[in-house]
């Protein structure tokens, strides 16, 4: 049984969501465009920032369940 001790929401609910791209998910990204071959948008808000995460993520491998 799969139990997620931290479940997940959705970025469009998050309440801080329309606030600028933390530090940390900036850098983040930066890594993650780099190897997909992409450019960020620089004005990425939370949420926005972290719906790209989950996709270049996919598109690059990282983060995969192991």
């Amino acid at each position: 049984m799969d139990v997620n001790p931290v479940p997940e929401k959705d970025p469009e609910d998050w309440t801080t969501g329309d606030e600028p791209m933390t530090g940390p998910q900036a850098s983040y990204l930066e890594t993650l465009a780099q190897e997909a071959g992409v450019e960020v948008p620089v004005e990425l808000t939370k949420a926005d920032a972290s719906r790209m995460i989950d996709e270049l993520q996919a598109r690059t491998g990282r983060g995969a369940d192991s």
